[in-house]
């Protein structure tokens, strides 16, 4: 029996250290963040209120017709099919606050910077004040599990906005990101394609779309199989911002569509397959009701700090939409991502405070 044990023990413990895409047992994690979406939407589907404001001038009759249902649960699977048929069903959803299940950021300026900085740190920095290109001084998750030897090269960030360079603090942190239209330099054929499309297309929110975003990140997981990839989205808030309702309702209905055709390619990957955690969330909140004050967010607007997250995998409880009263905050997120990795992201390890993981959604 030991003349049998050993050579295969010998196998295993090869192919884990040779790097084999394949073959890697470690666990992996994958965040996506949709910009500024309200869990009103997210809760409750289409907002009324907004869709029959006589001053709004979008594509009303699309909306009607693709989104609405007086049934609440219809509503929102018609916006959001894969978080309500797939998510519900085999993961959790915090953050309804119909329900008294409160997900909040615990920064004070609730947009942006301060949002990312949160979820990736663990840490409301208050001196972290601005959407601005300013390098992060914050060490964040990302960063710290980039440099554990198991994951070592296996990080990366693809983003639509192109403030994450400095958010994620490139240089410094090792993680590759790839913003707006950073030049995607790979050798799949694929990648460069994209590459060209992104420089071609239009741009209607001043970045490259979400959808070259997405796929941008999408081949580079085929290609180049990393364990955490974080993909940020930016469309929904852009598009909130500008007042354009029916275009944020669409965006977070295309999203939801994205994030369906990435759990399906990861589940028809051998490292991904069954080993692989999937985390969504939003870096704010905004206005609560009415088409002069969903479209904003910050200090000065109500409901701004309220937030949600939805994360399905091997190592997160099957609780669905909770419907238990309690109170979840941004700056756990770093922690559990970091937990859902075999690792501790503390704060003797990043030198700031960090929050706590979400246990209650883990295994």
């Amino acid at each position: 029996m030991l003349d049998i044990f050993i050579p295969f023990f010998l196998t295993i413990f090869s192919l884990f250290f040779t790097g084999n895409k394949t073959t890697i047992s470690t666990p992996n994690v994958i965040v996506v963040t949709l910009d500024g979406l309200r869990w009103q939407e997210i809760f409750n589907g289409a907002d009324s209120i907004i869709l029959n404001d006589k001053t709004y001038d979008g594509d009303i009759e699309y909306v009607k017709t693709n989104f609405w249902s007086k049934d609440l649960n219809n509503r929102r699977s018609l916006l959001a099919p894969f978080i309500w048929n797939t998510i519900q069903r085999n993961g959790v959803i915090l953050g309804n606050r119909n329900y008294d299940v409160n997900f909040n950021v615990a920064n004070k300026y609730q947009f942006s910077y301060p949002g990312y900085n949160e979820i990736f740190t663990g840490f409301p920095d208050d001196a972290v004040n601005s959407n601005d290109k300013i390098l992060n001084k914050n060490i964040n998750v990302l960063e710290y599990l980039n440099k554990v030897p198991a994951y070592k090269g296996k990080v990366a960030a693809f983003s639509t906005w192109d403030v994450f360079p400095y958010i994620l603090n490139e240089n410094r942190s090792g993680v590759y990101v790839n913003s707006d239209v950073d030049t995607l330099s790979f050798k799949e054929p694929s990648l460069n394609l994209l590459n060209e499309m992104q420089f071609l297309t239009a741009k209607p929110i001043n970045v490259r779309p979400d959808i070259i975003t997405y796929f941008a990140a999408k081949e580079y997981l085929k290609s180049y199989h990393p364990s955490l990839l974080y993909i940020s989205f930016d469309e929904t808030d852009d598009f909130a911002h500008s007042g354009m309702y029916d275009q944020y309702l669409k965006s977070l209905h295309a999203e939801d569509a994205m994030i369906s055709n990435l759990w399906n390619t990861i589940q028809s990957i051998t490292q991904y397959k069954n080993n692989t955690t999937l985390i969504i969330t939003c870096d704010h909140g905004r206005g609560g009701t009415g088409k002069s004050t969903w479209k904003n967010h910050g200090q000065e607007v109500k409901e701004s700090s309220q937030i949600w997250l939805a994360a399905m995998g091997p190592k997160i409880q099957n609780l669905g939409e909770v419907k238990v009263a309690g109170q979840f905050y941004q700056k756990q997120i770093a922690s559990t991502i970091a937990k859902l990795m075999g690792q501790d992201f503390n704060e003797t390890i990043a030198k700031h405070p960090v929050g706590e993981p979400l246990n209650y959604i883990l295994k």
